[in-house]
């Protein structure tokens, strides 16, 4: 089968019958829009999908029959092809705030130092709040060195999560175990400077383009959280940055958003697998680290409060509930953790496109440690556009393997069929998120939560 592609945003994307994972492909508003809730709902601030795009009343087919909301799988009679369409928009800077100072006289961050346009924000500065090191006391990785899957195989076992990004053909993993202490890294990959993010707070794993404007970004942890979640900051103009949302929120640039990448957290093992000729971010960061050292350990746990308060919690799910979430347009779903590992395979529409869930065991959290050696497997996932050269393929899991039913092709978690008919191919990726449904919930109030084929 042969190959199409198609130039985005300057980043090459191919289209079927490759063996990278596709990336830039912002489908039909997938985290594109920023929407700003009424001052009298602070906490329920929408963001650019899936951490993005406000979601009203979930228009039909999408809305469940029951309360509480749920989503149920749908197989379109006629399924037409996902459309390519880059919707990225960077927004606008937003006007000065007259009243600013009297603000900022009641926020509960000092200023000191900072050379940031405080005139210029978008959310309340009551929302913004220290998470106790100082601006990059959680220092970024700025000239990141990378070793062969081979030369990192003393340093990471199989089942260690690593951030799986792609670009242009050229492959890295970046191990959370150095994200943890890090969360961030400035790169460039495949011609394109990055920025990879990880928010321990919220389990989220975020990948930026760090142009804007003709001008690339260098972001550093500003010290300070939004609704439990990382706040950045550039160095060029001071400006804060919304990790969740890739939007500006306090600064010169207020108002802007960057462009997300797909990324998918797999296994260490998995990566290796699909990328033998990949590159892995190495230890050797320039600042003297213990990575086998986890801060965060007991603090997943699903039943448990964040750490730092995000207002009113949802009860639907409970508040580190590990959820894989997708948004398109006006619509948000989020699938259960619980639920996916079961089904591992899910066909569905949000939006009026076309998805695939897929979950394959295997890969351990990021923020669980035992003395014993033994570890929580909490699997990994992807999300895909189902289409290959305008067919529609629906998935299904037999035991562990996933197949498609069409053809009988096997294929990984990465998206790529390893074995039949369809053997190369490799799907389109969606941008989507792993996260805790606590902070998925706190940039997304009217997420329809998915429950169950059955």
């Amino acid at each position: 089968m042969g190959s199409r592609t198609l130039q985005v945003a300057g980043i090459v994307v191919a289209v079927a019958a490759t063996s990278a994972v596709l990336v830039a492909i912002a489908v039909s508003g997938l985290r594109s829009e920023s929407v700003t809730a009424p001052q009298s709902e602070p906490i329920t601030r929408d963001i650019p999908s899936p951490h993005a795009a406000t979601v009203a009343a979930a228009p039909a087919p999408e809305a469940p029959a029951a309360s509480p909301p749920t989503a149920a799988a749908q197989t379109p009679a006629t399924p037409e092809p996902l459309a390519l369409i880059d919707s990225y928009d960077e927004g606008e800077i937003v006007e000065p705030d007259l009243g600013f100072l009297d603000e900022l006289e009641l926020a509960s961050f000092s200023t000191l130092g900072w050379e940031t346009d405080f005139s210029r924000h978008t959310v309340p500065f009551s929302e913004i709040r220290s998470g106790g090191p100082p601006r990059d006391g959680i220092p970024p990785i700025d000239n990141p060195k990378f070793l062969t899957p081979q030369g990192s195989e003393g340093f990471l076992g199989d089942e260690e999560p690593v951030v799986a990004l792609v670009v242009n053909d050229d492959a890295r993993a970046y191990p959370l175990k150095i994200l943890n202490l890090h969360e961030i890294v400035n790169d460039e990959v495949g011609g394109v400077p990055v920025t990879v993010t990880f928010c321990p707070l919220c389990n989220s794993a975020i990948v930026f383009d760090r142009r804007l404007g003709g001008t690339v970004y260098d972001f550093g942890t500003s010290g300070h959280l939004r609704l439990s979640d990382l706040v950045m900051w550039d160095r060029q103009t001071e400006t804060w940055w919304q990790q969740f949302t890739g939007e500006a929120i306090v600064g010169e640039l207020a108002g802007k958003r960057l462009r997300f990448l797909p990324v998918s957290i797999v296994s260490f093992a998995d990566f290796r697998t699909s990328h033998p000729e990949g590159m892995v971010l190495s230890r050797d960061t320039g600042v003297a680290r213990n990575y086998s050292w986890n801060p965060y350990v007991g603090y997943e746990r699903a039943d448990t409060l964040p750490w730092f308060d995000v207002g009113t919690l949802d009860d639907r799910l409970l508040p580190k509930e590990r959820v894989v979430t997708i948004s398109v347009g006006d619509v948000a779903v989020a699938f259960p953790l619980r639920i996916l590992s079961e089904e591992k395979a899910i066909n569905y529409t949000v939006g009026g496109q076309e998805v695939v869930v897929l979950f394959k065991s295997g890969t351990r959290s990021a923020l669980d440690q035992s003395s014993d050696g033994s570890w929580k497997d909490v699997g990994a996932t992807g999300v895909f556009s189902p289409f290959v050269d305008g067919r529609r393929l629906t998935f299904r899991a037999d035991g562990d393997t996933l197949v498609d039913n069409e053809t009988g092709s096997v294929w990984n978690i990465l998206g790529e069929s390893v074995e039949g008919q369809l053997a190369g191919t490799q799907l389109t990726p969606m941008v989507h998120g792993d996260d805790f449904w606590f902070a998925w919930r706190a940039f997304k109030p009217k997420t329809l939560i998915y429950g169950g084929a059955g």
